[in-house]
């Protein structure tokens, strides 16, 4: 008998990420990953297109630069033409596609993608509309495509659903609040649930049991604490741009700053390199693209810039550079506080993801000597140097202090796709 498939779709404003899963008959791992394909630069063309299939050492993976590919619905288009090529998968097998969708207000959970469900994201783009614009585009490329696939939305505003309303509300009229929605939902809501339960399983704890401090740092970063297995709040609010700043975000500023930043701030953009069919006004175009570390240095590379900082020298107002690791370093430590604060003290870990946090060992080891004064192990730099090119999920990257617990440092490579995945392996409704 035929193993049914399924695709796992994350859409960025300007990438896409596209992994394809086998499901087991197991419980544990519910699925296996076939092969993963991605598409960057699909805003600042020629856009690259990269294909590897697990486990398969006849074909070397590589990237290839295609000018054919202009939005994300070619996009995902070319990604099935090469994929009906491969002799060894046939695309009728998929049964499922799990799509990313970054903010799906009061959604609590996934839903299956019908005209309803479709035009209520549709809705709900304009408080995310260079992540939802590009996820919708791909979702009715997927629709026409494989009609016969049932189309799922996981999201990420359903992990932070049991933020309590004192921390979720804003200090506005309640009335308009109400009628728009205004208030923090959260984001990352699929990485912190992969966290949460691969931590979990690193520690051999139950996820309700476990008080956590988690740090997904990439381009978008945010915080969130999490007790006894649920999300009690998280630095991203209303939208994905407040909170910590990421390459090209700017993070929590002065609302008032924009106003006097530009006296355009209302005027809709019409910058010909963001994808088509999103609008937005000059202010969310100026503080979701065009501010960040990239506005402070002239580059998204963390690494790049962590090399430039000159760590082992004095702070200097004149390196950019050293101003961006600092200032990024300062907001971190900021949630980091605050959250110990919430959960009394009492954390079992603070864990570092994403790309940043996956692979800067600079940053890991500035943070943990912040923190140690909370209770927090030394890091231990010879396992924090060492993890490119080990294999596993979770990492411990702290050292055992003697005579007493102390508070685990941890590193969890993180997997939205995967968890989509398993979410939909596992979810009795769809078998």
């Amino acid at each position: 008998m035929l193993h049914k498939l399924a695709l796992s779709v994350n859409a960025g404003s300007s990438s896409l990420k596209i992994s394809l899963y086998q499901f087991t008959d197991n419980v544990e791992p519910p699925v296996t990953l076939i092969l993963t394909s991605s598409i960057s630069d699909i805003s600042s063309l020629p856009a690259k297109f990269f294909f590897k299939i697990q486990n398969d050492s006849s074909t070397k993976p590589g990237t290839e630069e295609l000018p054919s590919i202009k939005d994300h619905a070619s996009g995902f288009s070319h990604f099935l033409d090469v994929l009906k090529k491969q002799k060894d998968i046939n695309p009728d097998q998929i049964t499922h596609i799990c799509h990313r969708v970054v903010h799906g207000g009061d959604f609590k959970e996934r839903v299956v993608i019908n005209d309803e469900s479709y035009h209520h994201i549709e809705t709900l783009s304009d408080l995310a509309p260079l992540h939802n614009g590009a996820a919708l585009s791909v979702i009715k490329a997927c629709l026409s495509a494989l009609p016969k696939a049932k189309s799922v939305a996981y999201f990420d505003t359903s992990f932070h659903r049991s933020i309590p309303n004192h921390i979720a509300s804003y200090a506005i009229n309640p009335t308009v609040a109400h009628q728009r929605g205004l208030k923090k939902y959260g984001f990352h809501g699929l990485s912190y649930s992969f966290i949460l339960r691969s931590v979990s399983e690193f520690l051999k704890r139950s996820p309700k049991t476990l008080s956590l401090i988690c740090l997904h740092l990439g381009s978008g970063a945010s915080a969130c604490a999490i007790r006894h297995g649920q999300s009690i709040d998280t630095s991203m609010g209303l939208t994905p741009l407040t909170g910590l700043p990421g390459a090209t975000r700017s993070g929590a500023i002065d609302p008032s700053l924009i106003f006097h930043y530009t006296n355009k701030a209302g005027r809709i953009t019409h910058d010909p390199n963001m994808a088509s069919d999103i609008h937005v006004t000059e202010a969310e175009d100026i503080l979701n693209r065009k501010s960040g570390w990239k506005s402070l240095t002239g580059t998204t590379d963390f690494r790049l810039i962590t090399k430039r900082a000159k760590l082992e020298h004095p702070a200097s107002d004149e390196n950019l550079d050293r101003l961006a690791f600092d200032l990024f370093i300062d907001r971190i430590l900021n949630y980091i506080g605050s959250y110990y604060l919430k959960l009394g003290g009492e954390v079992d870990a603070l864990i570092f993801s994403g790309g940043i946090g996956e692979k800067s060992k600079e940053l890991r080891t500035v943070i943990a000597e912040n923190v140690r004064c909370l209770g927090f192990a030394q890091i231990d730099e010879s396992k924090n140097k060492g993890l490119e090119g080990m294999d596993g999920v979770v990492f411990n990257v702290g050292l055992g202090e003697e005579g007493r617990e102390a508070k685990k440092i941890l590193v969890c490579r993180t997997d939205e796709q995967l968890e989509m995945a398993r979410e939909c392996a596992l979810d009795g409704d769809f078998h």
